[in-house]
């Protein structure tokens, strides 16, 4: 056994304890689905730091550089890390101060149970795309690590002990495993950092390699028009402000406050480290010139500039941005799926059948993420289609209805529809731009519906004026 397949193998068994020690601590659904609402700063910073920094972070961001450089275009880190700030300075304090358990929950208490539903059923397949590409990013980690386990394999391990610790602990072994996960991470990126500056000659030969490349522009994206990188930054910034894992941290801190600062520290906590694999990839082409998978840059320089107790680092801080991503990803679906949809269907009032209910789903989207991630070999590549589907109509029912009282039922329904079909209608025939097409479309859709639908009064008139 090498000494990186051991490390690997010690982390995912510490993974696994602590969420059998969180599991005795569930006594009811929101404990398991929202932690109690209990989270402090430590737990909810990173943990929105961890989840959002998923693999596509470290090996697409460095890719991209690598072979494109940086300009006005490059979004990664810096689009979804401005995404979790004006999460925090917008949304954050209204969201929690809704007293949510899903963001499916806001459709409920704002326009009516069916557009709730619609919103549930809306939301699940983007977490189950991103999931499953972060499980098959697993797999290939540790095929390379190790000759020990093929590549089905080894994503069968990635989903199982994914599946045990969340199943076990909900968000609240989430919440602590992303708390070592992140530290990890942090470690392992600044270990492979230090060991390419180190190869290079020092920090002084580092900023000469990246400044003398020419691959740092104020342009656009290549010499493509402006809105190419309008359509580059929309996806981060609106496509993933108010997505259902990062809406499912906010409602579990302790506190409207916590909420936001939290969500103000993982914002610049993830443009700061996310920095480290665009400057790798920057520098990547003067130290490994023509490589054939672009993506494969940041692995390539770990190899060559770190010893192997160096490499066990690098791979278990890759290990941890994808594990800290899946978990809350088939958490957010477990919960959509049963708080959302099967509880109030059949009127379950039992808090231990809800928490089972919820641990099921766990398994049973666990269980199809894994088959995606077998069985689509450009699963990975759907990371920006995850982040954009159906997020045109949500952003904009999610805005209108925490802080207007235009539109209702109907308006939400129609809005959500249209801005998923548009995306899905504009990106397969080919059309450019579209997630800022379906935006607008969106936009304009709920607008138009205001002028003819009400809202319901009686039900929710005091909750976008107590949520401001």
């Amino acid at each position: 056994m090498t000494p990186t397949l051991a490390a690997v193998i010690a982390y995912m068994i510490v993974q696994l304890a602590i969420g059998v020690w969180a599991s005795r601590r569930i006594a009811s659904e929101e404990d398991y689905l929202v932690a109690g609402r209990r989270l402090g700063y430590p737990l909810m910073t990173f943990s929105i730091f961890a989840t959002w920094f998923g693999a596509e972070t470290i090996v697409g961001s460095a890719g991209n550089a690598y072979t494109d450089g940086v300009s006005l275009g490059s979004a990664e880190p810096f689009g979804y890390g401005l995404c979790l700030i004006l999460m925090g300075l917008i949304f954050a304090v209204p969201l929690h101060r809704r007293n949510l358990t899903t963001l499916a929950d806001l459709y409920r208490q704002r326009y009516s149970v069916g557009v709730e539903r619609l919103a549930a059923v809306l939301l699940i397949p983007g977490s189950l795309l991103w999931a499953a590409a972060q499980l098959r990013a697993f797999g290939s980690v540790l095929t390379t690590t190790t000759s020990a386990f093929e590549l089905e394999t080894a994503i069968a391990i990635a989903t199982g002990v994914t599946l045990l610790y969340t199943a076990f602990g909900g968000l609240l072994s989430d919440a602590m495993t992303d708390l070592v996960q992140g530290v990890l991470l942090i470690v392992g990126l600044l270990v492979v950092a230090g060991g390419v500056v180190t190869h290079l000659g020092g920090l002084g030969a580092a900023a000469d390699a990246i400044t003398t490349s020419g691959r740092v522009r104020l342009t656009s994206v290549g010499d493509g028009p402006v809105l190419d990188a309008v359509e580059a930054w929309a996806i981060p910034v609106f496509g993933s402000m108010v997505t259902s894992e990062i809406v499912g941290r906010v409602v579990g801190a302790r506190s409207p406050a916590v909420a936001q600062r939290s969500s103000f520290a993982a914002g610049a906590m993830y443009i700061a480290i996310g920095m480290i694999p665009l400057l790798l990839g920057l520098i990547g082409p003067g130290i490994v010139p023509e490589l054939e998978d672009a993506e494969q840059i940041i692995p390539t320089l770990a190899i060559q500039s770190l010893s192997v107790m160096g490499y066990a680092l690098f791979a278990g801080g890759l290990i941890s941005a994808i594990l800290s991503t899946v978990d809350s990803t088939l958490l957010v679906s477990a919960g959509l799926l049963s708080h959302n949809l099967i509880v109030p269907v059949f009127k379950v009032v039992d808090e231990r059948l809800k928490v089972r209910l919820a641990r099921w789903g766990v398994i049973v989207f666990g269980v199809i993420a894994y088959v995606l991630a077998r069985r689509a070999a450009g699963v990975f590549a759907l990371v920006e289609e995850a982040s954009a589907f159906g997020s045109a109509g949500l952003i904009v029912t999610v805005t209108f209805g925490l802080f207007t009282r235009l539109g209702g039922p109907a308006t939400a329904i129609v809005t959500l529809a249209v801005g998923t079909l548009a995306y899905l209608v504009f990106t397969y025939a080919g059309f450019p731009y579209p997630f800022v097409l379906s935006m607008l479309l969106a936009l304009g859709t709920y607008l138009g519906g205001a002028l003819f639908e009400r809202p319901r009064s009686a039900e929710d008139a005091s909750a976008p004026a107590a949520a401001a």
